[in-house]
């Protein structure tokens, strides 16, 4: 039935998962899926309906979600729930930050659409593709092993110097 939304939830989360630090959507996060899936079917190239949605762990302001869809993996950034600073939390801002770097050459993920409506799932959120890759929770990456650091700052270097090239 191609009008169908399927939105799945995960039985559990295994350890052994290729996504680091995924969990079930945390109570104070939730929101309603299949209004989601609603929404973005019709808006999102290739989304049919299908949906399962996980939640990464970590992270310091925005919450942050795995949507696993039969067309890929894509990433949703929402506001957190409760009272916020007018200059907190500023989704929309992310948003624009990394439309204007795609395609300059700066590592950014591919943007897929912003919706300032609250009224979809509770708060504005974004859609962007998913990438994989390690995620170092420290700046001295000692979660890296010592032969691999040198590898990644010349390649933090090499980024830096990329984003200093773009025109704001």
């Amino acid at each position: 039935m191609s009008g169908d939304i399927v939105v799945t939830v995960p039985a559990s989360v295994s350890a052994a998962s290729p996504d680091p630090a995924l969990v079930e959507v945390l109570s104070a996060h939730r929101f309603d899926e299949i209004r989601l899936a609603a929404y973005l079917k019709g808006r999102l190239d290739g989304f049919d309906g299908t949906l399962t949605v996980r939640q990464f762990q970590g992270g310091q302001s925005n919450p942050t979600f795995l949507l696993d869809t039969l067309a890929g993996k894509l990433v949703l950034r929402k506001k957190p729930p409760g009272v916020l600073l007018p200059s907190a939390h500023q989704i929309e801002r992310e948003f624009r930050v990394i439309m204007a770097l795609h395609g300059t050459g700066v590592p950014v993920p591919h943007p897929l659409l912003l919706c300032d409506d609250p009224g979809v799932i509770g708060a504005p959120f974004y859609v962007m593709r998913y990438v994989g890759g390690r995620i170092f929770d420290h700046p001295k990456a000692d979660a890296a092993a010592a032969h691999e650091r040198g590898s990644l700052y010349a390649a933090m270097a090499r980024t830096l110097a990329t984003l200093h090239k773009v025109d704001p």
